[in-house]
């Protein structure tokens, strides 16, 4: 099934059969004739290329696929009406009505067209990013609207902006297109051809450190799956996360947890240390005293991260106060050209430049009050549902046997 090609009403059409187990009966749920339903029921099975229903006399009943299958629907179509409902209470507050179970009439194209301009804060931009044409996509969006009966876009300076009542039925569609394209992977494995995708969020230790073993477990069990890596701020990817675009986020703990929509599972302690230049004037000294680093220019991390917490926890007993000439960054790559050009010190996990301690580029040292460390989690949906292979994932971070060596 391609994703693009969703039809909601065919699956209400096949969700409300397999509930009731009769035609009959779905057919006075979902206001369609009987022959519209099989004919929806037939084209769903062809594009998934799996039989849903054992047909009987006694009625019509779920086979094995059709049982996986209907449990990614019902998560889909929860996620719809949750997502209208939420997005009628916020328009309630601009003073607007809306329709009460529009997400029975909204189209997927209808939704693509919304996420598309939401994402892009322009029509012209949108319709070029998702290869439809900007009247089609002005048209779809504009039609969600009128069936909504809410405002979703709003002009201002700088382009088109969605509404607080847009970006919340925006996170409840791509939930419900995540939930379709998680069906779509598990009948794939039902047929032994799993061929679905795991997208994670990967702050810069996993992905210099935790990935690629557990992604070599991942690959050898499941090898016709696809894998996408993405990097960025926690902030951004966090949203992925809660949007459905990310299934998994691995990085530094949260503590408290941003939000409570979200399961943090603890993987291990991460020992933090001292990292300069191995030509470095403190390069061979055996003592490290707190007042002779705060001297030096430091690399910090960005403010709110909890390696920045810990920086800031280094230094708040000594007299002389944090150092004074400090660069901002978070990006592993700019931190270890800045290390190898200047004598600038940074707070960092050893784990993260192991191949430049192990080429004799740079030097880690211990901290100075000995074993601090920070908490590494895999963070995920409170309401997730993982796919198999994404539950295997999971457990192979979980089991890790990771190196606590700090140095």
């Amino acid at each position: 099934m391609v994703i693009e090609r969703v039809n909601f009403r065919h699956l209400l059409c096949f969700y409300e059969v397999a509930r009731c187990n009769r035609i009959t009966a779905a057919s006075a749920v979902v206001h369609l004739s009987q022959p519209a339903i099989t004919q929806a029921i037939a084209k769903l099975e062809n594009e998934l290329g799996a039989p849903l229903f054992v047909r009987r006399s006694l009625g019509m009943y779920v086979t094995r696929h059709g049982e996986v299958f209907r449990r990614r629907v019902e998560r889909a179509l929860g996620y719809l009406e949750t997502g209208a409902r939420e997005t009628l209470k916020l328009a309630q507050k601009r003073k607007e009505r809306g329709f009460s179970n529009f997400h029975r009439l909204i189209t997927a194209p209808q939704l693509r067209a919304l996420i598309a301009v939401a994402e892009a804060g322009n029509f012209s931009l949108a319709a070029r990013q998702s290869g439809t044409s900007q009247p089609s996509i002005h048209r779809r969006a504009r039609e969600l609207e009128q069936i909504t009966g809410v405002t979703l876009f709003e002009k201002t300076r700088s382009g088109i902006q969605p509404t607080s009542a847009a970006r919340t039925l925006v996170r409840y569609a791509k939930l419900a297109f995540s939930e379709i394209e998680h069906g779509k992977s598990e009948l794939g494995g039902l047929n032994a051809r799993d061929t679905g995708k795991i997208t994670i969020g990967a702050m810069p230790l996993a992905r210099a450190y935790i990935l690629p073993k557990a992604l070599t477990s991942l690959l050898s069990k499941f090898p016709d799956h696809t894998v996408s890596i993405i990097d960025g701020p926690y902030e951004q990817m966090l949203s992925g996360l809660r949007h459905g675009d990310i299934d998994i986020l691995v990085g530094a703990l949260r503590d408290p947890a941003p939000i409570d929509d979200i399961i943090q599972h603890p993987l291990f302690e991460d020992p933090l240390a001292i990292v300069m230049r191995s030509t470095h004037p403190l390069a061979r000294r055996k003592t490290f005293p707190v007042k002779e680093l705060a001297r030096f220019p430091w690399i910090a991390p960005r403010v709110g991260t909890p390696l920045r917490a810990r920086f800031e926890e280094l230094f708040q007993d000594e007299d002389s106060g944090a150092p004074k000439r400090i660069v901002e960054c978070s990006s592993v790559i700019a931190v270890r050209g800045l290390l190898l050009e200047s004598d600038r010190l940074t707070l960092l996990s050893p784990h993260q430049v192991h191949y430049e301690v192990a080429a004799g580029l740079l030097r880690a040292i211990p901290h100075p009050s000995g074993q601090v460390e920070r908490r590494i989690a895999a963070t995920v949906r409170r309401d997730w549902a993982p796919t198999p292979a994404q539950e295997h994932f999971v457990n192979v971070l979980k089991s890790g046997n990771y190196d606590r060596t700090a140095i």
